[in-house]
């Protein structure tokens, strides 16, 4: 079959339209003017910025610009030896007439020539084509006379033809060099990188509770005196920070519709308010959510997977995504105003406080366009986070000994209500089971507790012990309940509105303790303030609020009180790749403790995006 197609002769091209009308439709103003702009602007074609300038093909020096040569009008032998060419080997298949030109564009109109380097444009098309002829055994069919008028053309107008060929070489080599190099014919690479400098300064001494005496990065429990009494002591003030934070995101499709999903993560960050803060308040309030450390040991720039997935359409309306490893917040308690890559949000602005025990999970979310107003979304996720140790029992979904089902998940469900492209209204709800370690429920996994550490509030139960350890807290696991509502609404081009609220349960076992909660944000955004892109947002945050089972917090309850925040940021892109977003926020009765002074934080992000 190979063989027999390699015989057979190339289809002749067919002239659609005169030669007159072709040459003369090269000539007219239009096309003039874009052939131009397209011999100035070719030496700059670049498909990626990375690759080594390419040398101009000898000759290309010669010719700096189209208007240097004489034109070649109807009357000239060149032009009229063209004509006899075309007619007779159909060199140039006629050109339609391109967008915003009309058909009548190609007939002649007036006694208009050709600029030199239009004419050897035809020239080399009626040389390509009598080369086919050639290698195609038919060169019987091409005069001698021909050739010899086709050598006298190449003579004639060589600086030309070597210009034309040079950057048709040119870019064939830079074609070839981006082919060669690139990483995939399916795989994108997207990062984002953070420069992060940051303090934070209180008025007096802020009292924190948690072990005395520990780092910020490893208060991992409460404590309480004999008496049952949670220990507070007088937190160190904190040293101005540079940190880093760098996602490296792959990913890959094999269908044009499906996307593998592979985020590399490293960075440094201990953000200096983690010093004032109580055990299980760490990377909470006063931190901007790109000041965190990307892996297991905090400090330590550690690469680790963040995110591994995998979604697909079953049809038009559904999308499911699958993996060991699925980032909760890209599917649910989303907010157009407070989107961490064109804002300065916190830990405790970005997403509700209480919304979810799990960042990453192990499980699938299906992803429900039920109509133009409506979208509802379900997920299952069995913990497996990539900044919680497993040596201490956590990643439970990959753990044989808790499995996917057995330690500590969560089911949610989203319903998202859009009657315009301005405004959005979700309605969640959220059920967690929660393995407890050292016999308390709290940390990074303990929403919707979102701060501190509960025990079981009995005599005995994390008590501090004379070499430092803490007995057993009493606790075997929790389940919670949250539901919770978010709006974000675009009121007019430059102004918006945004608001979260969300309230828990969380019962203890086996004590039967139960512990309520709630919280909420309200805020205003700007859309590109003073340049397009920009945005402004402010914002107020209550992040927990406990209204029942305060006797069961080893750390987080405070005296009493209850934190408020206030938290302002200006997002300012310096260009489409780059921003800066100065951020400023203060916290009232920080750790919920009455008596604490105001703490003020100040952040300023350098954000780079490739």
């Amino acid at each position: 079959m190979q063989s027999a197609q390699a015989s057979e002769k190339p289809p002749t091209l067919e002239v659609k339209a005169s030669v007159s009308e072709t040459l003369q439709f090269l000539a007219s103003p239009k096309v003039k003017s874009e052939v131009k702009d397209a011999t100035q602007n070719f030496d700059q074609v670049n498909s990626v910025a990375t690759l080594e300038t390419t040398q101009a093909a000898p000759g290309m020096e010669q010719v700096t610009s189209v208007s240097q040569f004489s034109d070649v009008r109807p009357t000239d032998w060149a032009f009229q030896a063209l004509q006899s060419l075309v007619e007779r080997y159909g060199c140039i298949a006629g050109y339609p007439a391109p967008e915003g030109i009309s058909s009548a564009a190609r007939t002649y109109r007036g006694n208009r020539a050709l600029t030199r380097f239009e004419f050897a444009a035809g020239l080399n098309a009626c040389l390509d084509r009598i080369n086919e002829l050639i290698a195609a055994a038919t060169a019987d069919l091409v005069k001698k006379e021909d050739l010899a008028t086709l050598q006298k053309l190449q003579e004639q107008f060589a600086a030309e033809l070597a210009t034309i060929r040079g950057r048709v070489d040119a870019l064939e080599a830079r074609t070839t060099t981006l082919e060669r190099q690139q990483f995939s014919t399916t795989t994108k690479l997207f990062g984002n990188a953070y420069f992060n400098i940051t303090n934070a300064s209180a008025g007096g001494d802020v009292l924190f509770e948690g072990v005395p005496g520990s780092p910020a990065d490893a208060r991992f429990a409460g404590a309480r005196t004999a008496a049952g009494t949670p220990i507070a002591s007088v937190a160190p003030d904190p040293q101005t920070t540079l940190s880093f934070l760098t996602w490296l995101t792959l990913s890959t499709s094999f269908t044009g519709r499906d996307n593998l999903v592979t985020q590399l993560a490293a960075g440094n960050g201990i953000s200096p308010y983690n010093q004032y803060a109580s055990a299980g308040f760490y990377n909470a309030s006063g931190v901007p959510f790109t000041d965190q450390t990307g892996g297991t040991v905090n400090g330590r720039s550690d690469i680790v997977i963040r995110d591994l997935f995998y979604s697909f359409p079953l049809n038009d309306a559904i999308k499911v995504t699958v993996g060991p490893r699925i980032n909760w917040y890209r599917h649910f308690d989303g907010n157009r105003f407070l989107n961490i890559f064109a804002a300065g949000a916190s830990f405790d602005t970005s997403n509700s406080t209480q919304s979810n025990t799990i960042d990453r999970g192990s499980g699938a979310v299906v992803e429900i366009q039920l109509s133009r107003q409506f979208r509802l979304a379900l997920g299952y996720l069995g913990e497996n986070t990539e900044f919680l140790p497993s040596q201490f029992g956590f990643n439970t979904s990959s753990n044989p000994r808790f499995g996917l089902f057995g330690g500590t998940n969560t089911a949610s469900a989203e319903l998202t209500f859009s009657p315009s492209d301005n405004f959005n209204l979700r309605l969640q709800y959220n059920y967690s089971r929660i393995q407890a370690y050292g016999g308390q429920v709290g940390g990074a996994i303990g929403e919707p507790i979102p701060y501190g550490y509960l025990d079981a509030g009995t005599p005995g139960s994390s008590v501090l012990l004379p070499g430092g350890g803490i007995t057993d807290g009493g606790l075997r696991y929790a389940y919670a309940n949250m539901f919770g509502v978010n709006f974000d609404w675009l009121v007019t081009p430059g102004f918006g509105l945004f608001g979260r609220y969300s309230f828990a349960n969380t019962r203890l076992n086996p004590v039967n303790g139960r512990v309520d909660t709630q919280s909420f944000q309200v805020g205003a955004a700007f859309p590109d303030l003073g340049k397009k892109g920009a945005q402004a947002t402010i914002a107020f945050v209550m992040p927990m609020d406990i209204t029942r089972g305060r006797r069961f917090f080893a750390s987080g309850a405070g005296d009493g009180g209850t934190q408020y925040e206030l938290e302002a940021s200006y997002f300012f892109p310096i260009s489409d790749k780059i921003a800066i977003v100065p951020t400023f926020y203060a916290i009232f009765n920080p750790n919920n403790f009455d008596s604490n002074p105001t703490v003020y934080v100040g952040n300023i992000r350098t954000q780079f995006s490739f």
